[in-house]
Formats: C-alpha cells, sequence, structure tokens
C-alpha cells in the first residue's frame, strides 16, 4: 500500500492507503478529521468540499494520490478556533439546522468570498447553487455569508 505524506490543515501528515481512496475517506478515517461529511459520495450535494490549494473540491471524488503534495485545508483547519467571520455569522444568524452540510457550505462560500469579497446576493445564490442543504435553510446561509463579507471588509480576520 502506498504511503502519502498530506499538508492538512498546515501540518504534514502520514496516510498509508490506497492510491484511489477518496480524500474524504482519508480524512475521516485515517486521520480522524471528521468535520468533512459524507453525503452523496457523488460529488453532488457538496458537504464533503475542502480546499484543494484554496480551491473548492469535492473530497469524495478526488482520490488521494491526487493530493500527494497540495495543500489541503478542511473545515477544522479554517480556524482553529472556530472564529472565522463565516463561522460567527453561521451561529448569529442560526443558519445550522441538522449541520449536515454546514461544513461544506462555509468552506465553499470561505474560497468564494476570497475571489468576491463584496458579492450581491445573487452571486452569493449562484457560489452556493451546487451545495444542498437539506433543510431549507438557503436564506439564513445567503444572510450569513452577506454579513461574513462585510466583517471581513472591515478587517475581521479569517
Amino acid at each position: 500500500m502506498p504511503a502519502y505524506t498530506l499538508k492538512i490543515n498546515g501540518q504534514s501528515r502520514p496516510a498509508n492507503v490506497s492510491a484511489d481512496t477518496p480524500l474524504l475517506w482519508v480524512l475521516r478515517d485515517t486521520l480522524g478529521l471528521t468535520g468533512t461529511k459524507y453525503g452523496c459520495g457523488l460529488g453532488l450535494c457538496g458537504a464533503c468540499t475542502v480546499h484543494l490549494n484554496g480551491v473548492p473540491i469535492r473530497s469524495c471524488q478526488t482520490p488521494v494520490a491526487a493530493v500527494d503534495g497540495a495543500e489541503v485545508t478542511t473545515i477544522e483547519g479554517l480556524s482553529p478556533d472556530g472564529r472565522h467571520p463565516l463561522q460567527q455569522a453561521w451561529c448569529e444568524h442560526d443558519v445550522p439546522q441538522c449541520g449536515y452540510c454546514q461544513a461544506g457550505q462555509i468552506m465553499t462560500a470561505a474560497a468564494f468570498l476570497k475571489s468576491n469579497p463584496a458579492p450581491t446576493a445573487e452571486e452569493i445564490d449562484g457560489a452556493l447553487a451546487n451545495n444542498l442543504c437539506r433543510c431549507g435553510t438557503y436564506l439564513r446561509i445567503r444572510a450569513a455569508v452577506q454579513e461574513a463579507a462585510v466583517a471581513l471588509q472591515k478587517g475581521a480576520r479569517p
């Protein structure tokens, strides 16, 4: 079995898994980083979204061999103390219901706000359109992203 050294949340982590093992299972089962969720397993729902070199990807569809040597950021690495403006806005707007999609939503939104720091409501909806929420909290998600965008513009630390 191949041995990989993955850079996860700024730390090098060993993983002795098959090359075709989805990154999601390496994160959850091998490394114990359970914040990234399994949703559909087909890359359609977005629950498993992580950043690969700053770009959001579906970890359920990404083989571990494809991330060897790249920087992977999970929800646990977004903010070690949980105080990223998105995480704070999520709580302030009572976004979480079942919580299943939340990590993927936040990771997608974080990458989006880096590329578009002052988005319109329509741009937010478009950026998050491929992240599904079983509970239908889309209006609260949008409000939280808008609030986080303002906080980041005012200098809040990500």
